[in-house]
């Protein structure tokens, strides 16, 4: 272990991770105290409203296109960790700008912005996951329901905080010092996005987008989205990436029908 990696991981576990924003002390990440993993009691729905399941039959698909010059790949510097830098045989790229082969950009979080007022979804039962692997974050952004589950795991020998830095729900600030180790949280409110950080390896990010509702979905190698089970009628259907922002488009939708629509973002 390097000196400056001796000294930055005494200090992460000597001031216990105090550092970074929306922090606060981190907390104990092991399973046997995991009470952060009960189920939270979603708020009924409002008066004259509906507590519903995704019951309907349309469908919202489409593309997230990209325009333009992509930005040259930025390779990731791990040299501080050689923990981190071991595990890797090639180069990796920071994961903010990934044009793909057919012209569409990873990474993007689809959701429906507006159009189910009035109505609540329960919680699903599966979580979601958050894995430290190879020193980055896997996936690097994800989606979850509001008191959804989120899973933690540190799949690397070596130390991980995980900082995620919500606004609307209680943030957490948690250290992860060994391999295998697990942790669950959950987000009490709606927000896009929550960052979270490694304060020990600062390449490290992740973003998290928490809605109210089932229908969202997040970009892959084909830069394609589908938000099924949708009941018929008319959605501001919004696209959020880290770099370029968010872009919003109504579409309407019949029982049963698929409608399609296509972002396009911008090099800059």
């Amino acid at each position: 272990m390097t000196s400056r990696l001796r000294a930055r991981v005494t200090l992460v576990v000597g001031l216990v991770v105090a550092i970074g924003c929306g922090g606060g002390k981190p907390q104990d990440a092991s399973a046997k105290s995991n009470s952060d993993a009960r189920p939270i009691q979603l708020a009924q729905a409002p008066e004259g409203g509906e507590a519903v399941q995704p019951t309907g039959s349309a469908t919202v698909s489409g593309t997230v296109k990209f325009s333009g010059t992509a930005p040259s790949a930025e390779r990731v510097k791990m040299d501080a960790d050689p923990q981190c830098a071991m595990q890797h045989k090639e180069a990796v790229n920071k994961p903010e700008v990934v044009v793909n082969a057919n012209g569409t950009l990873k990474h993007v979080f689809i959701y429906v912005k507006q159009g189910l007022e009035g109505k609540t979804f329960a919680a699903p039962t599966s979580s979601g996951s958050l894995n430290q692997h190879g020193c980055m974050y896997e996936p690097h952004v994800l989606g979850l329901q509001v008191g959804q589950r989120l899973d933690i795991v540190n799949s690397d020998s070596t130390l991980h905080n995980v900082n995620c830095k919500a606004t609307k729900s209680k943030p957490f600030n948690l250290a992860q010092p060994t391999k295998g180790m697990k942790s669950s949280k959950q987000f009490t409110a709606p927000e896009i996005m929550v960052k979270c950080v490694c304060n020990v390896h600062p390449w490290m990010a992740a973003y998290v987008g928490v809605v109210a509702h089932p229908y969202f979905a997040v970009t892959g190698d084909e830069g394609s989205f589908s938000l099924a089970g949708l009941p018929a009628g008319t959605y501001t259907v919004a696209a959020w990436h880290e770099k370029y922002g968010e872009q919003t488009q109504d579409v309407t939708v019949a029982d049963g029908a698929v409608s399609s629509v296509a972002f396009e973002f911008k090099a800059q």
